[in-house]
């Protein structure tokens, strides 16, 4: 019996330490760039860069929209990487002044970040480069982030996502933001750079 629970204590102990090993090895950034790679790094960089926004956070829109999936299509329509909505597609297009632009070149990787950077960094200007915000509104639609705003339904601080009426866009805005730290921990100071950089690890 004292054996028995000798040994058990032994295997727990055991246990213990291979799960902080696993936790230690699992916050590695090598380990990290592993779980969470990086894809399309030239057109995050070019577009990122082109409206004032950190490229990491365009890398985590587009892993939590589409797991970098460049023919993902949602069950609302919303077309390519970052998971852009046709009407939407075509009123940016517009805007950046794209010739002969069809809905077909949302799944294109360059034009589907170029739309999507340009359109996150329209809303980031709506919302004062409020980030958290500006991913609600990504999501959720800025009228409804708007009027969610003024009501005083949310405060638009990150500490009260929670308050986020609509649930699918309280977890989208989490896990981008999620992400986002994830990224930065996993590639710290190696971006902006040139995919090969990356490629070459």
């Amino acid at each position: 019996m004292i054996d028995g629970l000798r040994r058990l204590g032994r295997a727990l102990v055991v246990l213990a330490l291979i799960g902080m090993l696993i936790s230690f090895a699992a916050q590695s950034p090598r380990v990290l760039q592993l779980i969470n790679p990086l894809d399309y790094v030239e057109y995050i960089t070019v577009y990122a860069t082109a409206n004032g926004i950190d490229p990491f956070l365009v890398a985590s829109i587009i892993r939590v929209e589409s797991g970098y999936r460049r023919d993902a299509r949602s069950s609302k329509g919303a077309c390519g990487l970052m998971q852009i909505m046709p009407e939407t597609g075509e009123w940016a297009a517009g805007q950046l002044g794209l010739v002969g632009y069809s809905e077909d070149q949302l799944f294109d990787p360059d034009t589907n970040i170029m739309i999507g950077a340009w359109y996150f960094g329209h809303l980031l200007r709506i919302f004062h480069d409020e980030a958290v915000i500006a991913l609600a509104a990504y999501n959720g639609g800025p009228s409804n982030v708007e009027r969610w705003l003024s009501s005083g339904t949310w405060s638009g601080r990150v500490e009260e996502i929670g308050d986020i009426p609509y649930p699918e866009t309280a977890r989208y805005v989490e896990r981008v933001l999620n992400m986002n730290r994830i990224y930065h921990k996993a590639y710290r100071s190696r971006w902006p750079g040139k995919a090969s950089e990356f490629e070459s690890e």
